[in-house]
């Protein structure tokens, strides 16, 4: 009788993460950033109908890359999760911190007991009352949470982004300059990309209760001229 193949732990977690990084790589990078009016997320996605960026509740954002089938069922999850939590208690106990740490454990419990890890990363935004309040929630596809703070990078091509980006990354920018340079630092030296090329959301500080807003394309080709 064979004896059973045995994995050490350490190298079934490795590749299981090497197994998700792999998957996440294949996807375009998306950059959210603060503006002097709120909170930009850009994503370079030429879909006009398959959306990376999407609205979770009044002043909450989330953002996926990876896998689309995957990210977009976790989306659905916190949106009934947001508007449960919402009719049962009230809208202002609806926050990123809790629907971060829900998804945070539903990505660990699927790295470390689905047949395969989930392929994808979020954020979860949420506009405050003023810049310092502002929260940027970064959930890795083990179910790792950072606190991240001024801009985020998600995606295969993320530390590149993040290089370019940390040197040219300004506080107080408007939403013209936040969408350009944002641009910039997915494009890198050697492409250049168009409003075509671009999805863009913005959660803005504006006073009334819903704050996410889709950028059109006509507006980002303006933003980008």
């Amino acid at each position: 009788m064979s004896m059973p193949y045995y994995v050490p732990p350490e190298q079934f977690m490795k590749d299981r993460a090497d197994y998700a990084r792999k998957g996440i790589a294949r996807g375009r990078t998306l950059v959210a950033l603060q503006y002097q009016d709120g909170i930009a997320i850009i994503s370079e996605n030429p879909s006009t109908t398959l959306h990376k960026i999407s609205e979770i509740y009044d002043r909450i954002a989330f953002a996926g890359v990876g896998k689309y089938n995957e990210f977009d069922q976790l989306r659905v999850a916190g949106v009934r999760a947001a508007d449960l939590k919402g009719y049962q208690f009230s809208r202002q106990d609806v926050d990123a911190r809790g629907l971060t740490n829900q998804y945070a454990q539903i990505l660990s419990q699927m790295f470390s007991e689905a047949p395969k890890p989930m392929e994808v990363e979020l954020l979860v935004a949420e506009i405050g009352t003023d810049k310092a309040s502002d929260r940027l929630f970064h959930v890795l596809y083990d179910g790792t949470v950072l606190d991240e703070h001024n801009y985020c990078v998600l995606g295969g091509d993320s530390e590149s982004v993040t290089t370019r980006l940390k040197a040219t990354f300004k506080p107080d920018m408007t939403l013209s300059e936040a969408v350009k340079t944002a641009t910039s630092v997915l494009a890198g030296p050697d492409r250049k990309l168009s409003h075509e090329d671009l999805e863009v959301a913005i959660l803005e500080r504006n006073g009334r209760r819903r704050c996410f807003k889709r950028i059109e394309d006509s507006e980002v080709q303006a933003l980008l001229g």
